[in-house]
């Protein structure tokens, strides 16, 4: 507790290293006397800035607010009586006055979140360090190194990070050229995210079914939609399962068109041995909150081509020439990221593998605790690919799905149905060209919590209750 104890007129500066560096992200400030005279958290800090402190300035006692604290001594349960939900870390001093310790209580939270981000490593420290950088833009060390490490994780040359997943798809489709009078395949149980980008490149997309064993895309009707306008075809990695890239590289090969990996659900993910999103002439990653790895908002797009390369690191900076500053040859796009983004997504990076083998456990506990419940179909493993878990996913049979996902609301946990089928909504119908599998998969489909601490017997009794 010592490197966490400071005195009440430190600088704002080194208040925020020490927060940073203590684990529950708090600072406990002490008088003349080393009493201790307030507390200050990592939310505290970010008050204090946007009511116009200045990290230059020191911290003054008119900046502390009240708080609650313990005496030396205290039993557990005097401790858990003055906790609440405002006040969930109490520092203990001793006869003097003097802080020793503290204590911390997480309250548990009444739903069960779908999904959310493991912040788990250095996120905070990089993030800070950014911050007090000044690096806060689209320039910095973290985007580079993040760029960098991105790439060859994906066992790609290189990476052109954005400010999210959907720009990404769009950045790459320009970048291709492609657009009014061409066509472009996508899968039918994708997020919308996939075709809009289409759309709004000008292009027409041409949505085709799935193969009800993967999820993914199906190569018979891919061969089946391609006509002489055909310019590329993106397909997607859903639910962190590998597309056939065998069979789609193939097809693009001898049909003389692009392919654009959509990876934003697959990080990590292998087919033959191979990550994801080193097959196409591009892949598209988002790193939204909910992603495997994520930097709160943001994307990436991939590519071994150097002249791609290249080519979308103009567009993506307003099309302004790399030799001449403020002089655009053609009209470019504002799809930057921030060097404070790239901060957390270097972090992500030290612990992806990690992260991913944590989403498969997982997976595993939920099979165990609900290998009696029969009408449940896991999603399944293909030969030849290592899928991650992005959202644990199933098919349910013979049960009506929005019972299931009222009953599981009940018991305070939250759930999300799989993709509507692309070809359902009225907006996208004209460009359907096949569609059966898609609508009865994304019907049945449902996406359970996949974070820590899952409470499931609480699943399981849910279950049960419709079985």
């Amino acid at each position: 507790m010592k490197n966490s104890i400071c005195h009440y007129d430190v600088n704002m500066r080194k208040l925020l290293e020490v927060i940073n560096n203590e684990p529950a992200g708090i600072a406990f400030i002490i008088d003349d006397k080393s009493k201790l005279c307030g507390v200050v958290t990592d939310g505290d800090f970010r008050r204090m800035l946007l009511k116009g402190k200045s990290l230059d300035e020191s911290l003054k006692k008119s900046d502390l607010s009240g708080f609650v604290v313990a005496k030396q001594g205290q039993t557990i349960d005097e401790l858990l009586k003055i906790t609440s939900k405002r006040v969930r870390l109490i520092p203990i001093v001793n006869e003097k006055g003097e802080p020793v310790d503290y204590f911390r209580y997480e309250h548990r939270v009444n739903m069960m979140p779908v999904a959310e981000p493991d912040l788990k490593g250095n996120e905070f420290k990089y993030l800070s360090d950014a911050f007090l950088s000044t690096w806060i833009s689209s320039k910095g060390k973290y985007i580079d190194t993040f760029e960098e490490n991105f790439s060859k994780f994906c066992e790609c040359k290189h990476g052109i990070a954005v400010s999210n997943g959907t720009v990404a798809i769009h950045l790459a489709l320009k970048a291709l050229g492609i657009g009014v009078g061409d066509e472009v395949i996508v899968p039918d149980l994708t997020f919308a995210a996939t075709i809009n980008t289409v759309l709004h490149s000008g292009a027409t997309p041409v949505i085709v079914d799935i193969d009800p064993e993967s999820w993914c895309i199906s190569t018979t009707e891919i061969e089946k939609a391609i006509t002489k306008k055909t310019k590329a075809i993106i397909p997607v990695h859903v639910y962190g399962q590998p597309c056939d890239m065998d069979a789609i590289m193939s097809i693009a090969k001898k049909h003389k068109f692009f392919v654009i990996e959509d990876a934003a659900e697959a990080h990590g993910a292998k087919y033959k041995g191979k990550r994801v999103g080193s097959f196409g002439d591009i892949s598209c990653f988002s790193f939204y909150g909910n992603k495997i790895i994520t930097t709160g908002e943001g994307g990436m797009c991939l590519t071994n081509d150097s002249k791609l390369d290249e080519r979308m690191r103009i567009l993506r900076d307003h099309g302004m020439s790399k030799t001449k500053r403020y002089w655009h040859d053609e009209v470019g796009y504002n799809y930057r990221t921030t060097n404070i983004q790239a901060a957390i997504g270097v972090a992500q990076l030290e612990r992806v593998e990690q992260i991913i083998a944590e989403r498969k456990l997982v997976e595993q506990s939920y099979k165990k605790t609900l290998k009696d419940i029969s009408f449940i179909q896991w999603q399944k493993d293909i030969s030849g690919n290592e899928r991650v878990v992005w959202l644990v996913s199933i098919e349910l049979k013979d049960v009506n799905r929005d019972v299931l996902f009222e009953i599981l609301s009940k018991h305070g946990v939250d759930t999300r149905p799989f993709f509507y089928p692309l070809s359902e909504m009225d907006i996208y119908k004209p460009y359907v060209f096949s569609s059966s599998n898609s609508k009865t998969i994304s019907f049945k489909g449902m996406n359970l919590p996949t974070i820590r601490n899952i409470d499931y017997e609480k699943i399981f009794t849910a279950f049960k209750s419709l079985a």
